[in-house]
C-alpha cells in the first residue's frame, strides 16, 4: 500500500492473518539496510502468527526517480541514505502506518511497534513521541535519551544478544532511566546470540545460539501480544 501524508508517498508492505475475529496490528521498522525481502518475510510471519502487519519502507522516494530501498543499489545504497533521514519525517511515516492499521475493519484497535537494529532504536524513540501504541518491541537497537522516557506511555521489551557488546553497554543506564521515569522497560539477552539474530537465526547455516535466541524470542513475542 501506498500511504500519504502531506506531500509525502510511503511505501508499505502489509500481511493480514487468517482469522474469525479482529487482530493486533504491528508495525515493523526495518534495520539500517531497508525495506529487504527479509523485512517482508517479518511480515508475513507476524501475519501467520495471527496479527496484522505492516513494514513502511522509510526510504521511499530517496532512490533514482523517486523509488525506494529496491532502487539504492543494495544494504550499502540504503545504508547510506538511512542516516540523514529527518526524525520528524520518521515519525511523520511511522503515525501513517498505524494510524492506517489502526483503522482497518480487521484490526482490533491495538497497535504494536517493533523494530529491528536502527528500527529497534527508532521504535524505543518512537515511543517517546506516541502515547497511543500499546507495546513497543526493541530489537538490538538503542535506547531514547534519559530525559524522554518520562514521555513514554507503552511498556518497552527490549530483544538483545549477549555478543553484542556496543548495544549491551546501554542497557543497563536504559533499565536505571526507565525505573527512574517509573515505566516499565524489560530487556532479555539471549546467550550467545549476536546482534541481528532475528535475521542470522534464520539461517540454516547459523549458529546454534542465534536459532536459539530467535525461536525463544518467537515465543516471547507471542506472549506479550497475546496479554495486550
Amino acid at each position: 500500500v501506498t500511504l500519504k501524508h502531506g506531500d509525502r508517498e510511503v511505501k508499505c508492505f502489509v500481511g493480514f492473518p487468517e482469522v474469525k475475529t479482529k487482530a493486533t496490528a504491528v508495525v515493523l521498522i526495518h534495520e539500517i539496510f531497508g525495506l529487504t525481502d527479509w523485512v517482508r518475510g517479518m511480515v508475513d510471519q507476524m501475519a501467520e502468527a495471527g496479527y496484522i502487519a505492516i513494514a513502511p519502507d522509510f526510504l521511499s522516494g530517496t532512490g533514482p526517480n523517486g523509488g525506494g530501498s529496491e532502487s539504492l543499489g543494495g544494504p550499502d545504497g540504503a545504508r547510506g541514505k538511512i542516516q540523514s533521514l529527518p526524525q520528524a519525517q520518521i515519525d511523520a511515516d511511522l503515525d501513517a502506518a498505524v494510524a492506517h492499521v489502526r483503522n482497518l475493519p480487521a484490526c482490533n484497535g491495538k497497535v504494536v511497534v517493533g523494530g529491528f537494529c536502527w528500527g529497534g532504536g527508532k521504535t524505543f524513540l518512537y515511543a517517546t513521541h506516541n502515547s497511543d501504541i500499546r507495546a513497543g518491541l526493541v530489537f538490538y537497537g538503542s535506547a531514547a535519551k534519559d530525559e524522554d522516557m518520562p514521555k513514554i506511555s507503552a511498556p518497552i521489551y527490549g530483544f538483545y544478544g549477549s555478543n553484542d557488546a556496543r548495544i549491551n553497554a546501554g542497557i543497563p543506564a536504559a533499565t536505571t532511566a526507565m525505573k527512574a521515569a517509573g515505566k516499565f522497560y524489560e530487556p532479555v539477552t539471549y546467550e550467545g546470540a549476536g546482534h541481528g539474530f532475528m535475521r542470522a537465526g534464520e539461517d540454516p547455516a547459523g549458529s546454534e545460539s542465534n536459532r536459539k535466541a530467535r525461536q525463544e524470542a518467537w515465543t516471547r513475542i507471542k506472549a506479550i501480544l497475546a496479554k495486550l
